[in-house]
């Protein structure tokens, strides 16, 4: 039986922050625009960002966007392309206000303005005291963004594909992307989506870790399908643990607490950040203070029977400030850990968190990939925004408040592109039989009947395995050996079978095509990071410890076939300002 075609002008592969905003640009300027997401759009995991987004207002204190693309740069480890910096500070500001005008109930000040508050490696160069750049809902900033934008989206007709899977990106022989097989979740039918132009915005994969803030769904999808399709994934080696996840459990404890005035101690009750940050102290860069906490806790100083974890204190902030400010880090604690934060301090351990690796674009959010094209040329028809992207903004190490803005920014971007490409490709490309059988093989490959190992034993497997070789430290002994037994396990999931081959809401093949991608962005994770030999932002390297910016001071590009590893120059000309050369990154 055919399988059914639906025709649009532009496919969106996701419904977070990146997606809507694109689908919002497009759909304004009438163009058709389907938006493909797993779950219902405003269940994306944009909506578990809490802490807020960048944007140097001056609201609270005096700022403005270069001291912002410095403290990114800066953040980054200087690997962070500063073209693509550069352009996102200077847009976060009319970004931030598009957003006030769409809807978003941003925190206020007593005379109106928009509340910001200060987060990790903001500069404090303004007299001494940090700048307070984050402008925040609360402390649930995701959610009152995505909310505003699916509303708006609502407003301007664009297309949901409410619960649908994306299995694979069809690609013609000359390398244009033609759209996506995807399979509705309901029905288990597939779906052939005929699109002049794709963008994938499906987010990170912190699923492939066994503690992490992730949500379920944040399985690598849009990455493993540039993989499969021959784009390589870039700078993948940097994955940032956020230092303060709930202990043993991963939940997100937002940097926001420690914006507002809390700190971390040791079992000794010392606030031991004083021997790492001198100067920012618990608001030092993520990495930072996540190898911080890993030290103390290696070093015996950690709280709890166990002494596996250090405290984060809030209970001097007083009952109104906790309440006010950080109402859902109150509830997590109190549902997750039994604890009242404005009365008793919370056990926190770094979690995995962000990928700032991804799939190669430039700013203007088209995929850039050397197969068939060269180093720079863009994949015809092909756009990521996101977590998934890797512009790269956030080079070796994430700032706080960077990822809401990088995704608005860099969605509106694509948008704004898409509408150019359009105008120069007004007609679709056929997808014949020969295009859509690798997506059509993946889908039927869990069919197949049969005794064989269950899906959730390999995928709990997988998970353990890359918390255990590709964690806060690494070594290459500890690396190589992760390698061998990723291989193996990938040829376990040749033999593991499906038990249940019904269609309707068939969520164990969901799982099981999730799981395909998992082990696709775990052994590009860990080839990457047994590729770099030192030390810089997330990647942190015993054997290797110093930063090399002599022989390292370049972007990994890892490439499924072969499992292949390449690397290119970084961009270090921005638009408009003198270029920040690399020095020593203290804080």
């Amino acid at each position: 039986m055919p399988i059914a075609t639906r025709h649009f002008d532009a496919l969106i592969l996701g419904a977070g922050g990146a997606g809507l905003n694109a689908a919002l640009r497009l759909a304004g300027a009438d163009a058709r625009v389907a938006v493909v997401s797993k779950v219902f759009p405003t269940r994306s995991h944009t909506v578990a960002a809490q802490g807020g987004v960048n944007a140097a207002l001056a609201n609270v204190l005096p700022d403005n966007w270069h001291w912002h693309m410095f403290d990114t740069v800066k953040g980054s480890d200087y690997l962070g392309d500063q073209d693509a910096i550069e352009y996102m500070c200077r847009e976060a500001i009319p970004t931030v206000y598009e957003l006030e005008h769409a809807g978003v109930p941003f925190s206020r000040l007593d005379d109106g303005r928009i509340y910001q508050r200060a987060f990790g490696g903001q500069s404090q160069d303004f007299g001494g005291a940090q700048a307070a750049r984050t402008c925040a809902a609360a402390d649930r900033t995701g959610h009152a963004i995505l909310h505003a934008l699916y509303q708006q989206n609502l407003r301007a007709r664009t297309h949901f594909f409410d619960e649908f899977f994306a299995i694979d990106l069809l690609r013609d022989d000359e390398g244009c992307v033609l759209g996506a097989l995807v399979l509705e979740i309901e029905t288990g039918e597939p779906l052939i989506i005929a699109s002049k132009t794709t963008l994938i915005a499906t987010g990170g994969y912190g699923q492939v870790y066994r503690t992490t803030t992730n949500a379920y769904i944040n399985t690598g999808d849009g990455m493993a399908m540039a993989l499969r399709v021959g784009v390589p994934l870039m700078d993948m080696e940097f994955f940032q643990f956020h230092p303060t996840g709930v202990a043993g459990k991963g939940m997100l404890i937002t940097e926001g607490a420690r914006g507002e005035g809390g700190y971390l101690v040791n079992a000794r009750g010392e606030r031991f950040m004083e021997r790492y940050a001198p100067r920012a102290l618990d608001l030092a860069s993520r990495d930072v203070v996540s190898r911080a906490i890993a030290t103390e806790v290696r070093e015996g100083r950690g709280c709890g029977e166990q002494g596996d974890h250090v405290l984060l204190k809030l209970d001097h902030l007083g009952q109104d400030i906790v309440a006010r400010r950080l109402p859902g880090i109150r509830d997590i604690c109190r549902t997750f850990v039994g604890i009242d934060p404005a009365a008793e301090p919370i056990p926190v351990f770094p979690t995995a968190h962000y990928a700032m690796g991804g799939i190669p674009t430039d700013r203007h959010a088209r995929v850039v990939a050397p197969v068939r094209h060269g180093p720079e040329e863009p994949v015809p028809g092909l756009y990521a925004a996101g977590e998934c992207a890797c512009v790269s903004v956030h080079g070796a190490n994430r700032l706080g408040g960077n990822s809401l803005l990088d995704i608005l920014v860099f969605g509106r971007a694509a948008g704004h592109d898409i509408l150019r490409y359009l105008k120069e490709n007004p007609n679709h490309r056929p997808i014949t039989d020969s295009i859509l059988a690798p997506a059509m093989a993946r889908l039927e490959r869990w069919q197949r009947q049969g005794d064989g190992e269950p899906v959730h034993v390999v995928k709990a497997d997988l998970r353990k395995l890359m918390e255990d070789h590709c964690g806060v430290f690494r070594t290459e002994e500890v690396m190589a050996e992760g390698v061998e037994k990723l291989a193996a396990l990938r040829e376990r999931i040749e033999q593991a079978r499906l038990h249940d081959h019904s269609r309707t809401f068939n969520t164990a093949r969901i799982e099981a095509l999730e799981l395909d991608n998992l082990v696709d962005v775990g052994m590009a994770t860990l080839r990457s990071a047994l590729y770099r030999q030192e030390s810089r932002g997330a990647h942190s390297r015993v054997d290797y410890p110093e930063r090399d910016d002599q022989n390292w001071l370049r972007h990994s590009l890892y490439f499924r076939d072969g499992d292949r590893m390449d690397s290119k120059p970084v961009r270090t000309k921005p638009l408009s300002v003198d270029s920040f050369p690399p020095k020593e990154r203290v804080y």
